[in-house]
């Protein structure tokens, strides 16, 4: 096993604003999962190319740097496609044929109920 792997499911979480990915952070820790945050898709993708470990990825569509959630999803399957990914936002009209094959979208504000039924569901499929 790689440094930092774990016997739980890891997620990453990409988010730019502090408070709410420490809040998605407590949720999806609390429902069995290790996680591992990034402020922005480039940190994101720094993240991935370190780790073999992560089966999934909750990122924000609208954040900062060079590139939004959406292709930040685009480009995870098309260079590591067994990870699973969940987008959301607040803002930003998402319809399922806008992700990748087999990615959710998730509504903001969100419960903690439907993040972690989402996780487990994507990473049992």
């Amino acid at each position: 096993m790689q440094p930092g792997a774990s016997k739980r499911p890891v997620v990453l979480i990409v988010e730019d604003e502090t408070l709410i990915r420490m809040n998605a952070t407590a949720m999806i820790e609390a429902d069995g999962f290790d996680v591992i945050e990034a402020t922005c898709a480039d940190e994101a993708i720094s993240i991935l190319e370190q780790r073999s470990d992560i089966r999934l990825i909750f990122t924000d569509i609208d954040m900062p740097g060079s590139m939004d959630g959406l292709k930040l999803a685009h480009f995870v399957k098309g260079r590591w496609p067994p990870i699973k990914i969940i987008a959301t936002s607040g803002h930003a009209k998402v319809t399922e044929s806008d992700l990748p094959e087999g990615s959710r979208f998730l509504a903001k504000p969100y419960a903690a109920a439907t993040i972690t039924c989402a996780i487990h569901h994507l990473i049992q499929s």
